[in-house]
């Protein structure tokens, strides 16, 4: 999709370039599909691509050297993979994947590196790294203070905020995966939210049925990162403008 243009994309980050900015890379934007359980960064491996995530979601994953794994991050069309390239480094012991399947716009590092030049562009990747440590650390206290009920409601969030769907194609075993619990604990917090007439879990889906009491539920463990990204980065994508297909989307709505 050489020389897309600007109002094209959904992903926040790229809308919020600077005109000058986006020029500079459009021409080597390439659109691609992400399939369910495509890598986006392999562990210590050379990051060779940015994806800028268009639509679906993407997970950052630790490993430890005795094959435990965690998520440390969602990615959605808020932001893209691959950024500790612009930390100075080329690789990181993290893992990125797509978690749900969806589509994107890849672009060599090389090329993505070469927006470091400007100034405004350079500050917008730089704040968005801001709120990433942002959820790392949200997620970490979470993990420490809140209640399995708590986070759950809060990772459902997450997700809502950026599949913008309803219907979320997530499974009891990726669930308990991704917050570090067994199965059966996520099943029955699943069973009380159930309950709650907040949301409706099926095999392989689970539908938001009120945001809201998710919301109640979640109370103080949700939100900062999502409100410091608003803070900081913003898009037209809030407003009006914004394509039909993303709104309602989260970020609390």
């Amino acid at each position: 999709m050489a020389g897309i243009a600007q109002e094209q994309a959904t992903n926040r980050l790229l809308r919020s370039l600077p005109e000058e900015a986006f020029g500079l890379i459009a021409p080597d934007l390439k659109a691609c599909d992400l399939p369910a359980g495509r890598p986006l960064v392999e562990a210590d491996k050379p990051i060779e691509h940015i994806y800028f995530i268009e639509s679906g979601l993407a997970s950052m994953v630790a490993v430890s050297s005795d094959g435990n794994s965690i998520e440390v991050g969602q990615i959605g069309y808020e932001g893209i993979s691959g950024y500790p390239v612009l930390l100075g480094t080329d690789r990181t012991p993290n893992r990125a994947f797509m978690e749900v399947a969806g589509r994107g716009l890849e672009l060599s590092t090389s090329r993505f590196l070469s927006l470091q030049a400007h100034p405004e562009a350079h500050l917008v990747f730089l704040r968005y790294i801001h709120t990433r440590e942002l959820q790392l650390a949200q997620s970490a206290l979470a993990a420490a203070r809140y209640s399995m009920h708590k986070r759950l409601a809060r990772w459902l969030l997450m997700c809502h905020d950026r599949l913008i769907l309803d219907d979320m194609p997530l499974t009891h075993d990726f669930l308990a995966l991704m917050l570090g619990v067994r199965r059966s604990g996520v099943t029955e917090h699943l069973h009380i939210l159930e309950g709650m007439h907040a949301i409706r879990s099926t095999r392989g889906s689970v539908r938001i049925l009120n945001r809201r009491i998710l919301l109640e539920v979640a109370g103080a463990s949700y939100g900062a990162p999502e409100a410091e990204y608003e803070r900081l980065i913003g898009s037209e994508l809030l407003g009006d403008e914004r394509p039909s297909k993303l709104r309602g989307a989260g970020w609390f709505s």
